[in-house]
């Protein structure tokens, strides 16, 4: 019954499962939601999020991979009335917050540190939202529409710790913007945007102060203080990249 059909991105499922504590968390793309016993795959709890928050499902499919935090697995329904972002007790089940309204995205939930606060980022259909992990809390938002509300890619924090790159497809770009905190309150700041750097699927990553990541099809790499492209090569398609030991891994989409 959780089978999932879709001509353009294939079938099947398109979060990764997430294990912890000798369980895993794994989500389908009609929002069936499983937490099974590592070791002998028994059924410990389940739920389906989108029946469970009166939410729609995304043309695409569930796609946000679920967050273990601490005793908590955080979900992303896109339910309305405060039940777009969900967190259940990952051990039995019970709802033990819920916020929000946003129409979700393809993203998954994220833990940073982030101006010496712990939180959770979470790309929805048109913003970034930052969250307090242990209720739910708004901490600070940043706007972030799309052509379709199509966010995919996943925010990246950059060294020291108080800066976040943002980039998609589908019309927009890429920003990095500066989180501040003063007497517990968060603000952001614009440091740089522009359309050189557009990730629609894949998300970038930075090494030693420069950023690598597809624009659109092409390997870009960007300078992450100031944003300014360094060079541009290589046609990849919508693929994806991994950073390990200071060389690009590129698989291609074709």
């Amino acid at each position: 019954d959780a089978e999932f059909k879709e001509w353009m991105g294939g079938d099947g499922p398109r979060a990764t499962p997430t294990w912890a504590d000798g369980r895993i968390y794994a989500l389908g793309a009609t929002g069936e939601f499983r937490v099974l016993d590592a070791a002998s795959g028994r059924l410990a709890w389940r739920a389906n999020i989108l029946d469970d928050n009166a939410a729609q499902n995304l043309p695409w499919g569930m796609a946000a991979s679920p967050l273990v935090v601490d005793d908590l697995v955080i979900v992303l329904p896109g339910g309305p009335a405060g039940r777009s972002v969900v967190a259940y007790d990952r051990r039995t089940g019970a709802r033990r917050w819920s916020v929000l309204n946003d129409k979700q995205a393809y993203s998954a939930p994220m833990l940073a540190t982030i101006a010496g606060r712990r939180q959770v980022l979470i790309v929805t259909a048109r913003r970034l939202v930052a969250l307090a992990p242990e209720n739910g809390e708004l901490l600070w938002e940043y706007p972030w529409p799309t052509t379709d509300d199509i966010n995919a890619s996943q925010p990246v924090v950059l060294p020291p710790g108080n800066r976040v790159l943002l980039s998609s497809g589908y019309g927009h770009g890429a920003a990095v913007i500066e989180v501040t905190s003063e007497r517990n309150r968060f603000g952001t700041r614009l440091v740089w945007e522009h359309t050189r750097l557009k990730n629609r699927f894949s998300s970038s990553v930075v090494h030693d102060g420069f950023i690598y990541g597809l624009d659109e099809a092409i390997l870009t790499c960007l300078d992450a203080e100031t944003g300014a492209v360094k060079w541009k090569g290589g046609r990849y398609g919508h693929g994806q990249i991994v950073l390990a030991s200071a060389h690009l891994v590129v698989l291609t989409e074709v």
